[in-house]
């Protein structure tokens, strides 16, 4: 270890470290005494945010990341250096992603591995798959319970095939998600296990009270996440004998983050399946992770700091990996899960665009673009290094996120318009083609949620004429967005809501799965069945998406108000000029005047494209029209 390092690390930790990379060769050596010289300072920001005996935390955590970065592959390694040369690589043009269960697509691990073609011909370079490690027995949300980070699902496959997948995704050039739970295990976790049976230190990995005062007084300002079967936050468990913090369900017990031994649990959790092959790491219900009192406990300041300690690990063990922040929360707060401030770009990577999924369905049922242009205008930008999700569905319900300053902005009222756009999509509103399902109504607040798949809630199950259409445009709109796109498994086929959704008892109470339906599958075919012929035009919209370079997502997307009312304009201005993808929401034509394509620099001698058209597809010289639902996108 060089001189110049030496004086970096902390001197206790000094020889351990040394120990630890003892048997690399020596470039690997320097590799990562650079990269703790990089790294260090934004690992010391974070932690001493947040602990007050800050040191020990730092040299524990240097030391997790010399021991998982010396038993990290070669070849994972060599990815490392590549990662480190394009540093933007998630946020090129030719990112696609798409996001499935394991059992759903392929079955098992390996039954993904040989269902990889599809994917590589949709142009997928993003691959996530849903919670996949070892779960408690049912009821476990959906595989969100995890009883062992360790281990992979038994009916899955094993650590091994996981390995195994993912080095033969990274020879398709796809990398690999993974769901991990931050802010809970489930109660048959080892450290759940230990606590139970009276392990103090165990015990402090939770947060538990001997009766019923202090759960009374957080109370008195949390939410319930599922009101329906889950109502309040604490749970009563005989072995504590104590009220232990429980956010989301009985049976998930949430972690006391103010333990430094859980952060470095978490550190060592992360490196060790980076080192399986994981690329990218879903930081599944982050927003929950600290608790402060009179708060709803979520988005606090902390969360940050502990992830960007996280980060800076991760950049020093394994720098090909990203992090995702499962952050579904208000505009206002979103922005710090990808840093803002002194911790600008330090935080999450990714970030899901959750008010782009809302508003589109809402352009979608109302036929006006208001309220969502005005709303989406006023999001600020990204940090440039980072990106936005965007995706139309997921395997999640649709919660109504309209606000109520957004709304009376645009002269509505945010309570009528979101009951408006819940009984749209479960099929109730007079007129309306969606077949969707009720989530999770809570009769105090009238508040009610949506399952459903993105077909059915586009009117193809109601056998809407325009539902193809829809369909296409919520997928140009994703597409055309920037960031990663994800497209949710079954959407590039228009699967419909699974009728049989229920006939397994462990999902008989959980609505989500009508649009969690089994890729069906025709034996000796490497494709699904594509009867609305969707998928030869998903394709296409992805291949152009390829190779237009103003996609890129560090350039950062600008929706215009001033555009025609039922028209959603998006603006891109990128060195090579700009691009304006225009978006008909509407059943009937539309037509954009000249003068915005003049405002925004589409003008001059050189023609107006349709990048989407065919070949030769400019745009005359007066208006550009839009036929129903109609997208376009033009450049020069």
């Amino acid at each position: 270890m060089s001189r110049h390092t030496a004086s970096v690390l902390p001197e206790s930790v000094r020889a351990e470290v040394r120990a630890a990379l003892a048997d690399l060769p020596d470039h690997l050596a320097r590799t990562f005494e650079r990269r703790v010289e990089r790294w260090l300072p934004d690992l010391r920001a974070g932690v001493e945010a947040v602990y007050a005996d800050a040191d020990p935390v730092v040299e524990r955590l240097l030391l997790v990341a010399a021991r998982r970065f010396a038993a990290r592959p070669e070849d994972l390694h060599d990815l490392d250096e590549r990662r480190v040369l394009a540093p933007d690589w998630f946020q090129a043009p030719d990112t696609l992603g798409y996001a499935t269960y394991v059992d759903r697509y392929a079955g098992t691990l390996d039954g993904v591995g040989q269902r990889l073609e599809h994917l590589r011909e949709l142009g997928v370079t993003y691959l996530h798959l849903l919670p996949l490690l070892q779960p408690r027995p049912a009821p476990h949300d959906g595989g969100y319970a995890v009883q062992d980070y360790r281990s992979v699902r038994s009916d899955l496959g094993t650590m091994d095939d996981l390995r195994a997948l993912t080095a033969r995704m990274r020879e398709q050039g796809m990398s690999l998600c993974l769901d991990l739970v931050l802010n809970h295990v489930a109660r048959e976790h080892a450290w759940a296990e230990q606590a139970r049976a009276g392990d103090p230190a165990h015990r402090d990995f939770f947060l538990v009270h001997p009766d019923r005062t202090e759960p009374d007084r957080w109370e008195e300002t949390l939410p319930e996440v599922f009101p329906d079967f889950a109502p309040g936050n604490f749970t009563w468990d005989d072995d504590l004998q104590g009220w232990v913090w429980t956010t989301f369900n009985a049976w998930q017990w949430d972690l006391n983050w103010a333990n430094p031994a859980v952060l470095e649990e978490f550190a060592d959790i992360i490196c060790d399946l980076a080192n399986s092959g994981c690329e990218v790491f879903r930081l599944d219900a982050i927003a929950f992770m600290w608790k402060r009192k009179g708060t709803t406990c979520q988005n606090q300041p902390e969360v940050h700091a502990l992830t960007q300690a996280l980060r800076a690990v991760a950049r020093i063990a394994c720098p090909a990996v990203v992090f995702l922040a499962e952050a579904i929360v208000g505009p206002r707060d979103l922005l710090a899960y990808l840093g803002e401030g002194e911790r600008h770009g330090k935080v999450s990577d990714l970030a899901y665009h959750n008010a782009l999924m809302v508003h589109l369905w809402s352009m979608l049922a109302s036929g006006d673009t208001r309220l969502s242009s005005q709303a989406l205008a006023a999001l600020p930008a990204p940090p440039s290094t980072t990106g936005w999700i965007c995706y139309a569905r997921c395997h999640d319900d649709i919660g109504w996120a309209i606000s109520d300053e957004d709304a009376g902005a645009a002269g509505l009222d945010g309570a009528a318009h979101r009951r408006f756009l819940a009984d749209w999509y479960d099929g109730s509103f007079p007129g309306s083609w969606a077949r969707g399902l009720v989530f999770q109504f809570n009769p105090a607040t009238g508040d009610k949620r949506t399952s459903g798949s993105l077909a059915s809630l586009a009117g193809l199950e109601a056998g809407d004429p325009l539902a193809v259409e829809r369909i296409l445009l919520l997928h140009a709109a994703i597409l055309g967005f920037g960031g990663v796109p994800v497209i949710w498994m079954g959407d590039e086929v228009g699967l419909l809501n699974d009728p049989t959704w229920d006939a397994e008892p462990e999902h008989a109470d959980d609505n989500r799965w009508v649009h969690r339906p089994r890729m069906p599958w025709i034996d000796g075919s490497p494709r699904p069945p594509d009867p609305h012929g969707l998928l030869p035009r998903i394709q296409h919209l992805a291949s152009v998406r390829a190779s237009t370079p103003h996609l890129h997502a560090a350039t950062p997307a600008e929706v215009l108000t001033e555009a025609p009312d039922g028209v959603l304009a998006v603006l891109r201005r990128h060195p090579h000029g700009p691009f304006l993808a225009l978006h008909n929401m509407t059943a009937t034509p539309r037509a954009v005047p000249r003068w915005l394509l003049e405002r925004v620099g589409l003008d001059g001698p050189e023609p107006v494209r349709d990048r989407l058209a065919p070949t030769g597809g400019d745009v005359g010289p007066g208006e550009v029209l839009l036929a129903a639902y109609q997208v376009r996108w033009l450049t020069r």
